[in-house]
């Protein structure tokens, strides 16, 4: 399953970008996000792995970031696996006059075992997540502009 989303958020470029790129920030626009661990590598760079641990209903769900570009201000890639799903997130950063970044995002969500039907079933669940998540960072970074 292949998407693009993107929005604006009304901050310079430089200033989105220092906030997107600083680890300790996620906890303020990834919601449920418990925990974010370097495993290997330097965190941000290519090649570098991270754990993460989100809060998903009673439970938890681990995911595994593999930075795979970094090329900020302009881009930044990565994939991201969890149990069953493997996403290639692609985003660029456009600055907007000077004044507003445009974050576009391009997802490629493959899925494997059972969540093969959940991806065919609940697709635009992942669509709707993705979204979230971009909205949530542009709330957190304007209140920090």
């Amino acid at each position: 399953m292949d998407f693009a989303q993107e929005i604006t958020v009304n901050i310079p470029r430089n200033r989105f970008i220092e906030l997107f790129d600083d680890p300790e920030n996620l906890k303020h626009w990834q919601k449920g996000l418990l925990s974010f661990e370097a495993v290997s590598g330097t965190p941000g760079e290519p090649g570098a792995t991270s754990r993460l641990t989100y809060k998903q209903g009673k439970g938890t769900m681990e995911m595994v970031e593999t930075v795979t570009r970094r090329e900020l201000p302009d881009a930044f890639d990565g994939t991201y696996d969890a149990k069953g799903v493997h996403n290639i997130c692609k985003n660029e950063f456009h600055d907007v006059g000077g004044t507003a970044t445009r974050w576009v995002a391009h997802n490629t969500f493959e899925f494997t075992g059972l969540m093969k039907i959940v991806g065919l079933l609940f697709g635009s669940m992942f669509k709707k997540q993705s979204l979230r998540m971009m909205n949530e960072f542009k709330s957190f970074a304007e209140a920090r502009a």
